[in-house]
């Protein structure tokens, strides 16, 4: 890289997305204006190797992940880890990322659930060398022996991002619709008319 070349920053989030729901379309908005991004990808995960109920197909994923994040500025789906066979793990992203774009800045964006679990994903320690880790800023954090004071590992460059207190979850989405409980505040608008077109997170 030249001198005086810009620097490409890339965000990298991941999930499963099964439902997305507003928490993550408010983290993504955070993320690329927070972060200065010049763009975030988006990734469905494939298999998810820590996720312990089934996923939902991942056409249907992939089509919310476009109907959430699909108006945000500088966003875009990437579908390399749906096509990916085998588990999918987030290091193989992100070094697939460095090959494809050399000497990109790299900011792997997460909520807190996945922060928490950041020390058992595979080759973690890798991660955290190879992309800033940046989450949503936790107004009581609970640091413990080789964490930072935001749970993170202390090997890790670490942005917070600043967002209000959102619980919704993808599991609440998928219980809701299940007992017949309306959705429209936990999700966007387009998302919601999809898993009812589709008749998905219903009881068999």
């Amino acid at each position: 890289m030249t001198p005086g070349t810009k620097v490409l920053r890339l965000g990298v989030f991941g999930g499963a997305f099964d439902p997305p729901h507003i928490a993550h379309v408010a983290l993504a908005r955070a993320a690329v204006e927070q972060l200065a991004l010049d763009e975030l990808r988006v990734f469905p995960t494939g298999q998810a190797w820590h996720k312990a109920h089934q996923l939902s197909p991942a056409q249907d994923r992939l089509a919310m992940a476009r109907i959430a994040f699909g108006g945000l500025a500088h966003t875009l789906i990437d579908e390399r880890e749906l096509h990916r066979p085998g588990p999918t793990y987030t290091i193989d992203t992100l070094r697939e990322l460095k090959t494809e774009f050399p000497g990109a800045a790299l900011f792997l964006v997460m909520g807190e659930d996945q922060a928490d679990s950041l020390t058992r994903w595979r080759e973690w320690q890798a991660i955290v060398t190879t992309a800033v880790v940046c989450v949503a800023a936790r107004p009581l954090p609970h640091p413990e022996g080789g964490l930072d004071a935001n749970g993170l590992p202390a090997e890790a460059e670490v942005r917070l991002l600043q967002l209000p207190p959102m619980p919704e979850s993808a599991t609440e989405v998928r219980q809701r619709v299940a007992a017949g409980q309306g959705i429209a505040q936990l999700v966007p608008p387009g998302v919601a008319s999809y898993i009812d077109r589709h008749h998905l997170y219903r009881p068999t």
